[in-house]
C-alpha cells in the first residue's frame, strides 16, 4: 500500500523568523498526523535554519530546484551535493513555474532528475498542462510528453525512486481547483501509462495532486484510488492549516 506525504512547497515567501516559526508549528503538530508523510521545500536561503529545528523530527526536508549540474560557474545555482550538505532528502524539479516563467525544457527536467537521483534526493517530478491545453483537449498528451522525456533519458526503473505530482496550471494560485473527478482522471491515465511499461513500479508509485488544496477539499480529492497526497503551494504557509491537509491524507 502508498504510503501517501503531503509536500509543501514554500515558494520565493517567509521571511527568516517567520520561516523558523512555521518550521517549530510543523515539528510541534506533525506527531498528530499519523498515516502520511510530510515534506517542507523552503526557499534555498531558509534551508540551514529549517534543518535545524526538524532535524530528529518526522518532518522531512526538500528544496525546490537544483542545478543540472554538480558544480563548477555556474553564477547563482545550486547543486545535488550542497543540498544533501543540509539534510535535503527530496528535490521538486520540473515545477510549472521553473518551466514557464524561466524556460525549462522537458530536456532540463530530465536532467535535473537524474542529477538528483545521481546524489542520492528523491526528485518530486511535477507534471502539468496549461489551461489552454486541458480546453484543446491536450491533457494526457502534454502529461504523456512531460514522463516519457524523463522515462527515455533515465529509465523506467528511476521511477521506483521518485514521485510525481500532477500540477494543473491553470489551478496554481488561481483558487481554482480541479473536481476529485478531474484530477483522478490524470492520475489514473500516469498510473496506467507507466504501468504498461512496468505494472510493479506503477502500483508502488506516490502520485501527488498540486493545485489550491486547501483543508476544506484536502479529504475528497485525497479519497480517489490514485491520489496519493499534494503537493501544497500557499496553503502551506499557515501550519494548522497546512497539518489539517497532512490529516487528512
Amino acid at each position: 500500500m502508498r504510503r501517501p506525504m503531503v509536500a509543501g512547497n514554500w515558494k520565493m515567501n517567509l521571511r527568516r523568523s517567520e520561516a523558523a516559526a512555521l518550521a517549530r508549528g510543523l515539528v510541534d503538530g506533525v506527531n498528530a498526523v499519523k498515516n502520511a508523510e510530510v515534506l517542507i521545500c523552503p526557499p534555498y536561503i531558509h534551508i540551514a535554519d529549517a534543518e535545524s529545528i526538524v532535524s530528529g523530527s518526522a518532518v522531512q526536508l526538500g528544496a525546490q530546484n537544483l542545478s543540472d549540474q554538480d558544480g563548477g560557474a555556474f553564477t547563482g545555482e545550486i547543486s545535488g551535493p550542497m543540498l544533501k550538505d543540509y539534510g535535503c532528502t527530496h528535490v521538486i524539479v520540473g515545477h510549472s513555474e521553473r518551466r514557464a516563467l524561466y524556460g525549462e525544457s522537458d530536456e532540463v527536467v530530465a536532467r535535473k532528475f537524474a542529477r538528483a537521483q545521481k546524489h542520492g534526493l528523491i526528485p518530486v517530478l511535477c507534471v502539468g498542462e496549461l489551461l489552454e491545453e486541458r480546453e484543446a483537449g491536450n491533457t494526457e498528451s502534454v502529461v504523456a510528453r512531460q514522463l516519457d522525456a524523463v522515462i527515455q533519458a533515465n529509465g523506467i526503473a528511476t521511477l521506483a525512486n521518485a514521485i510525481i505530482a500532477y500540477e494543473p496550471v491553470w489551478a496554481i494560485g488561481t483558487g481554482k481547483t480541479a473536481t476529485p473527478r478531474q484530477a483522478q482522471e490524470v492520475h489514473a491515465f500516469i498510473r496506467g501509462k507507466l504501468a504498461g511499461m512496468d505494472s510493479t513500479i506503477a502500483e508502488g508509485l506516490r502520485i501527488l495532486y498540486g493545485g489550491s488544496v486547501k483543508s476544506g477539499n484536502a479529504e475528497e480529492l485525497f479519497s480517489q484510488s490514485d491520489i496519493d497526497g499534494g503537493l501544497i503551494g500557499g496553503a502551506s504557509l499557515d501550519a494548522a492549516e497546512f497539518l489539517a491537509i497532512c490529516r487528512a491524507a
